[in-house]
């Protein structure tokens, strides 16, 4: 995924597929076929509600939610929440290590839904030349049966230390990334770490702490079921937006002298960006 997914589904439909109460307060995006960092987005978490005083009541049964967040991670020690704009994946090999992450993992997990996720596929490069000057060819990868993909995610709040101390925090998230495997690695090396619904309980879980185990990529079975679609060269702007995006446009033979000028400029940037240090 470069940095794209499609997010289409309100609220109410996602409530009963993840089996949640609305907690976007009336704040969710409305339906985006090409959602680009630093957005809000819908996320899923599950938490011990607060009692009257506003403390976590951790004797109370977790509560399962819908909840808005901006996608890119802001760490709570953070002294400028720009930083988010480069962390908008999180490698799930090196999570539980680095100081941005490892904190969230072990106690903010939520699940990002979406229809599907974008990926450019790099095709050969004109006359042997820069791999930058390949042509690229855009994937829809998704369910294909209308289901909803649930991308593993970590999420912080922060406030400004230098805004209001009363001013509501910036909640923000990371989509966990990890090595593609089946078919996807025809497509691209990185994808989003795809949590199946027997692992939803245990990732979202706020009283578990070692998630590591829950880490590892789904089966072949779940990867290759999936649906590579090639799409239009559209969705290479982020201001395009629309179900055209989403539509099947079978690929044409690549013109090797004449480069995909329109690809995105950080194609790969969603698994490719450094981890934080």
């Amino acid at each position: 995924m470069c940095g794209r997914y499609a997010a289409t589904k309100n609220p109410a439909a996602l409530m009963e597929e993840f089996e949640a109460a609305d907690g976007t307060q009336g704040g969710a995006p409305t339906e985006n076929y090409n959602v680009a960092p630093t957005k809000n987005v819908v996320t899923v978490v599950e938490r011990h509600p607060r009692d009257a005083e506003g403390q976590v009541d951790e004797d109370a049964p977790a509560e399962r939610a819908l909840r808005v967040m901006r996608w890119g991670l802001v760490p709570f020690w953070a002294k400028d929440a720009a930083i988010g704009n480069r962390m908008i994946n999180t490698r799930a090999e090196t999570a539980a290590e680095k100081p941005a992450f490892r904190k969230a993992l072990a106690r903010r997990r939520c699940l990002v839904p979406a229809d599907g996720w974008y990926e450019w596929k790099v095709g050969p490069v004109p006359g042997g030349g820069s791999k930058k000057k390949a042509p690229k060819e855009p994937f829809f990868m998704t369910s294909g049966d209308g289901s909803s993909l649930a991308f593993a995610g970590i999420w912080e709040t922060w406030r400004d230390p230098k805004g209001d101390p009363d001013a509501p925090p910036l909640v923000t998230c990371s989509i966990i990334t990890t090595e593609a495997r089946g078919q996807l690695t025809e497509v691209h090396d990185r994808m989003p770490l795809l949590m199946t619904r027997e692992k939803w309980q245990d990732w979202l879980d706020p009283d578990r702490t070692d998630a590591t185990s829950l880490l590892e990529p789904p089966g072949l079975d779940v990867l290759d079921a999936l649906e590579l679609r090639p799409v239009s060269p559209l969705v290479n702007n982020v201001r395009n937006n629309g179900p055209q995006l989403l539509e099947r446009v079978e690929p044409q033979a690549p013109n090797l002298d004449t480069p995909n000028l329109d690809a995105p400029a950080s194609e790969g940037a969603l698994f490719d960006v450094p981890d934080a240090r």
